[in-house]
């Protein structure tokens, strides 16, 4: 149950920073119906769940080096292998990717953060 739990709160969160990417980033798109763009946040948080944890352990090397900020291509890589699984995804160059990788980041960051802040109480 707590899986779950997990999944439907990175999916919220995941629509969130997507609504703020899109709107944000010149040259990130999603398609303008709500079904894809579900989808795409629905995608984007299994990726995040599933397959970002078997990238972290594979670039691992590539993250203590840089002490950390390796971490930022384990994001941009996932946001890229959702443009190559979701047709309703599209982003063109790698300075949009960069700046969605950052902003959905950020993001997923700070609502983790403060629901974290707020079992606590």
């Amino acid at each position: 149950m707590k899986l779950f739990s997990r999944l439907i709160f990175y999916f919220f969160s995941n629509v969130l920073a997507f609504l703020a990417a899109v709107y944000f980033v010149e040259g990130f798109e999603i398609a303008p119906n709500y079904i894809d763009f579900l989808t795409a946040a629905a995608v984007f948080t299994l990726l995040n769940v599933f397959i970002k944890p078997i990238l972290k352990l594979i670039l691992s090397p590539i993250i203590i080096i840089t002490l950390g900020l390796g971490v930022i291509l384990v994001n941009a890589l996932t946001l890229y292998l959702l443009d190559f699984l979701s047709e309703g995804v599209n982003i063109e160059g790698l300075t949009a990717l960069f700046y969605a990788t950052l902003i959905i980041g950020l993001i997923n960051i700070a609502i983790s953060f403060s629901a974290k802040n707020l079992y606590k109480e």
